[in-house]
């Protein structure tokens, strides 16, 4: 069965799963986002993602903020064996070792590009010269799941130690910081182009 297509007034049918699912959607997703502490929570909760649905995750995303020090890097580098053991109880997140652990690397790795660039902002927008991508899709079937920028920006995620920023999970993160705008045509949350 084809996935439905957009029509003028309806928002992209991914988002009626819940309610929550749609005010990520209407409120959060395509919005481009310049503030550093959104866009490294939306990394961590990107990587997370990895192997399970959004919803899942977007359902944790309150547990996730208490049990990351609301997604502090400059907390979260600091954590010792303990803390990472008491993470790794929480039924409030995945409890994925490799997931808990690349939390505290992607944080090292996040303080490190703010001090390079100033912020993970300045980093960040100019792989699309700052000015978000609008695409325009008319069916979800249409929405792509990688492409050649998050191909380039996985690479240089990796090469600057960052994990779980494989090429999917880093085109979402683009989506999720309105660095991409995939919105379908007719979407009324669409806000660019």
């Amino acid at each position: 069965m084809a996935p439905p297509t957009s029509t003028a007034g309806a928002r992209c049918s991914w988002a009626e799963s819940s309610d929550a699912m749609r005010d990520y959607h209407d409120r959060e997703w395509g919005v481009p986002s310049h503030d550093d502490s959104h866009q490294f929570e939306m990394l961590i909760l990107e990587g997370a993602q990895a192997g399970l649905s959004w919803s899942t995750i977007l359902a944790k995303r309150e547990n996730y903020r208490a049990a990351f020090d609301g997604f502090d890097p400059v907390r979260i580098v600091a954590y010792d064996d303990d803390k990472l053991t008491s993470l790794l109880a929480d039924p409030g997140i995945v409890r994925n070792r490799l997931k808990v652990r690349g939390t505290v690397r992607n944080a090292r790795a996040f303080l490190d590009v703010q001090e390079e660039f100033g912020s993970f902002d300045a980093y960040l927008w100019p792989w699309v010269d700052g000015t978000p991508l609008v695409h325009h899709p008319r069916t979800t079937a249409d929405l792509d799941a990688r492409t050649e920028l998050s191909d380039a920006l996985s690479k240089d995620l990796k090469r600057r130690g960052f994990t779980f920023v494989g090429s999917t999970i880093v085109y979402s993160l683009l989506q999720s910081v309105g660095l991409v705008d995939d919105h379908l045509t007719g979407c009324p949350a669409k806000r660019v182009g």
